[in-house]
């Protein structure tokens, strides 16, 4: 009370004035321009610092000394999910006063305006930077550094690789620039590079600790085509896939399972490069210690196709333990092959062992054997003369090889495919997978090939022909070839002669033409060459010769002179040298 006994009116103020409502205005003026007075002045477009007086989800209010607070959006606020009231803040005055009279404000803006200097200075510094995770992107996520869209790329996230990248959408995280690109102003940031050093420290202490042959609890934290990463408790080590397993691993997977843990052998280590190679496998015994000790060649066997190449297939006949099929132990043929025609990798097969050396941890199969050798007891079943069908497998220019069966094969000379077509190559005759009727001439079991026959199937029309086609004797023929050399004559009786074209002068002095049938005479027949020489001229000048007188040699002895058969004459180089013989008799004689 005492207080307000020592307020005093003031003496001038005009009590009229105030209740009549005049000079209201210049009042108000004045105590305008009194507060304004009293406000910072801001401008349009300007950064100025604000302080935090209220924070919830939606709205962050900040007063920046000016006659009204301004509004920002809480998500401009998303990298610093620690904003609290009281805290100092950047903002950017967008308009000093909307249509309703509200201050606008950006934080956003505020960091975009010196955002690119201050990345910068965070990797000239190596300073530790506040950002949110807005997206997932392409080998990445792009992160909200000081208001740029900066890049993390995936394998930047964390030491260990990730799984899930979208559990990091929206996550406010520490992170290190680690690369700019000026021109594009592109930004790089890693989290991985903030944990690495303090990682790099716990290697080298796990490392100093490591022997050769220990063995450690680990978990897997990664699987590639190649092998699987097992995390040791601050480093990693590396099964490669072939000490998986004992046996053939196509895929880590049907080995092993992310985050499994496992126990494992230090096979190697490099203190510098920090690599260490593990193995699982080596916490069993091998297979080949623990195979059956009664095993021993001959024995049948089964087992499953797990790799397979032109030369062979290999069977695993118990994980860790292969055998080889060579691609010859798959079948009693002799023809060249591949391994594919016979199986597949997969299969399940049962073989017999050809060798074993438990030593050196080989062993050779074989499947052929589970059948019997068909050259055992070839002459029961292919004995010589008996009569069979064969599959043509391929031709050379003196004969076609055939297949009777898997294993057993044989040769047909060309001279033993037709008694009466000569046949110049195989392929005039048949085709390569044709089936020919064949019969046994002879057996050669040594080199396992038999020598077979098309021709033998039936009777040699030689032997009539040697009975009918007798030399003198006149046969009716038609011309059905004609060649430089003579003619080939096909006789009606059956088989083709040969006539030289002094032996086509027909009676008026013409020459016999292709087509024409005309009377020929056997002048010359050779059985084992197959050869029957024919002339038409000798059927009528050889009647002529039997109606003249025979010529008178007074001078020369009978003895001295060979009697010549008009049959044979002229017929051949041999004829030839007997009439040569002849003239130099006679002219001695003379």
């Amino acid at each position: 009370m005492s207080d307000l006994k020592n307020v005093q009116p003031l003496a001038d103020f005009n009590w009229d004035e105030f209740e009549n409502g005049t000079n209201v205005n210049e009042s108000k003026e004045d105590l305008q321009k009194a507060y304004d007075e009293t406000l910072n002045k801001v401008s349009d477009h300007q950064v100025v610092e604000g302080t935090v007086i209220s924070v919830d989800k939606k709205e962050v209010v900040v007063n920046i000394g000016y006659k009204s607070d301004g509004i920002i959006p809480a998500s401009e606020f998303r990298y610093n999910p620690d904003l609290k009231v009281g805290d100092k803040v950047e903002v950017y005055v967008e308009n000093q006063e909307d249509k309703k009279g509200q201050l606008i404000l950006s934080h956003k803006k505020a960091r975009l305006s010196k955002s690119w200097e201050r990345v910068n200075a965070a990797l000239e510094n190596e300073e530790v930077i506040q950002g949110y995770i807005k997206c997932r992107t392409k080998g990445g996520m792009i992160v909200d550094v000081f208001g740029i869209e900066a890049f993390l790329p995936g394998s930047q996230i964390d030491v260990h690789p990730i799984r899930d990248y979208d559990v990091f959408v929206g996550k406010t995280m520490e992170f290190k620039v680690v690369k700019i690109n000026q021109e594009f102003r592109n930004v790089v940031v890693s989290h991985k590079a903030l944990i690495e050093a303090e990682l790099e420290a716990q290697k080298k202490e796990i490392i100093s600790k490591l022997e050769k042959g220990q063995v450690l609890e680990g978990t897997v934290k990664n699987i590639t085509s190649y092998g699987v990463f097992v995390d040791l408790g601050g480093v990693d080590g590396l099964i490669h896939i072939t000490d998986l397993s004992w046996g053939r691993v196509s895929d880590p997977h049907e080995v092993v399972a992310l985050d499994q843990k496992i126990n494992v052998v230090i096979l190697d280590f490099d203190d510098e490069k920090k690599r260490i190679a593990l193995g699982l496998k080596q916490l069993t015994p091998h297979p080949w210690d623990a195979l059956d000790p009664n095993l021993k060649v001959g024995d049948h066997v089964k087992g499953k196709v797990v790799v397979i190449a032109d030369y062979g297939a290999f069977v695993e006949i118990a994980p860790g333990v292969e055998g080889l099929i060579h691609v010859s132990e798959m079948s009693w043929s002799q023809h060249l092959r591949s391994a594919q025609e016979f199986m597949h990798v997969g299969d399940e097969v049962e073989a017999v062992i050809l060798t074993l050396d438990r030593e050196e941890r080989k062993m050779s199969l074989g499947i052929k054997q589970l059948k019997e050798d068909p050259w055992e007891t070839i002459e029961v079943k292919y004995p010589v003369g008996s009569k069979h069908t064969a599959k043509v497998r391929n031709f050379t220019n003196f004969g076609i090889f055939v297949e009777l069966e898997e294993g057993v094969d044989g040769l047909i000379h060309i001279s033993d495919l037709s008694w009466t077509k000569k046949v110049k190559h195989p392929s005039e005759f048949t085709h390569v997978g044709a089936e020919m009727d064949v019969v046994v001439l002879e057996i050669d079991k040594e080199n396992r090939r038999l020598s077979l026959g098309h021709k033998q199937l039936e009777d040699n029309p030689w032997d009539t022909y040697e009975t009918l086609y007798t030399p003198g004797s006149v046969h009716t023929g038609k011309i059905t070839e004609m060649m430089d050399k003579g003619a080939v004559i096909t006789l009606n009786e059956g088989g083709e002669g040969f006539a030289t074209p002094k032996h086509l002068v027909k009676e008026d002095g013409t020459q016999a033409q292709l087509g024409e049938e005309l009377p020929f005479k056997v002048i010359e027949f050779v059985k084992d060459a197959k050869r029957i020489i024919l002339s038409h001229s000798r059927t009528f000048e050889d009647v002529k010769d039997d109606v003249k007188p025979a010529h008178k040699h007074t001078n020369a002895k009978k003895s001295d002179t060979p009697q010549i058969n008009n049959v044979v004459a002229g017929t051949s180089l041999g004829d030839l040298d007997v009439l040569a013989d002849l003239k130099a008799k006679l002219e001695k004689g003379e």
